[in-house]
């Protein structure tokens, strides 16, 4: 049975409690972004995926999902955890010695629900092409996901993969751009202005729907099931969420100075006090 939108919401601000006390607690991570992406992951693994029970490298005979822009593996590890994948209480480990939970998502370590390393920007598109291609040649029909930062586009090697992903026809795919505008430098188009992304994913043969609402769980869940629609037509499908980094807490918003940098003892009450408890934390 699927969550219902409320139980949804309230995983949503939970995930944000997890993320930061996660960063908190080490002072060190990447809150804004993934504030940003909080109701994506949650709609993605509590709504829109076909998963399994267990975890498989794999990953035969369900969805799968790429986090490319790995630095925001606190939302990650979240959903993961408070999808099953291990224990939440695990998520008290992140950025430790020895844990599975790095500040990058590793593979080395084993970790349920993570299968490739996302540390070096630019990459996942390669690899969920890759994994797309291999479901194909499996005959397995079900999609594969990616997530990517806006700034990360800046990477030459995506637009090789764009380029490749339509003159072979990998339409299993749903690659969704995180569109909130900002980067670790600054405003995305004062870094390196990419110009209209929709015209050019659309120039390099892909189908492209846009979610305007990137942090409202119902819109997300409309825009997706669009985007799922329009899979297997012969073209990959590219999303583009417009997101607010650092969304669901008021002095992290509207600004890329939340990118990487974890708030204080005082910071952190109150943005929890902006959050209230919904599920339990760790």
């Amino acid at each position: 049975m699927e969550p219902n939108t409320q139980q949804l919401n309230d995983l949503a601000i939970q995930v944000r409690r997890d993320i930061l006390r996660m960063v908190h607690a080490v002072n060190s991570g990447h809150p804004g972004g993934s504030l940003g992406c909080t109701e994506f992951l949650v709609a993605l693994y509590q709504n829109l995926m076909e998963r399994k029970e267990g975890f498989d490298m794999d990953g035969i005979n369900e969805d799968i999902f790429f986090l490319s822009n790995g630095h925001i593996s606190p939302v990650f590890y979240s959903v993961l955890a408070r999808s099953g994948y291990f224990p939440v209480s695990e998520l008290a480990t992140f950025r430790k010695l020895d844990s599975r939970l790095q500040g990058h998502p590793t593979t080395h370590e084993g970790l349920p629900g993570v299968r490739m390393a996302s540390g070096s920007l630019g990459q996942g598109m390669s690899v969920a092409i890759g994994a797309a291609q291999t479901k194909k040649l499996n005959n397995d029909t079900h999609l594969v996901y990616s997530l990517h930062g806006d700034g990360e586009l800046q990477e030459g090697q995506n637009w090789e993969a764009i380029m490749y992903a339509s003159a072979y026809k990998v339409d299993n795919l749903i690659a969704t751009v995180d569109l909130n505008g900002k980067q670790i430098d600054g405003p995305t188009d004062e870094v390196l202005h990419m110009g209209n992304l929709k015209i050019k994913f659309e120039a390099f043969g892909w189908d492209v729907l846009e979610i305007k609402e990137g942090n409202d769980l119902a819109a997300i869940i409309k825009g997706m099931n669009e985007a799922k629609a329009l899979t297997g037509k012969g073209r990959p499908v590219c999303v583009l969420l417009y997101t607010e980094m650092g969304n669901g807490v008021d002095y992290m918003m509207h600004t890329h100075a939340w990118h990487g940098k974890a708030p204080n003892d005082e910071q952190l009450e109150k943005a929890l006090e902006q959050n209230p408890a919904t599920l339990g934390d760790y």
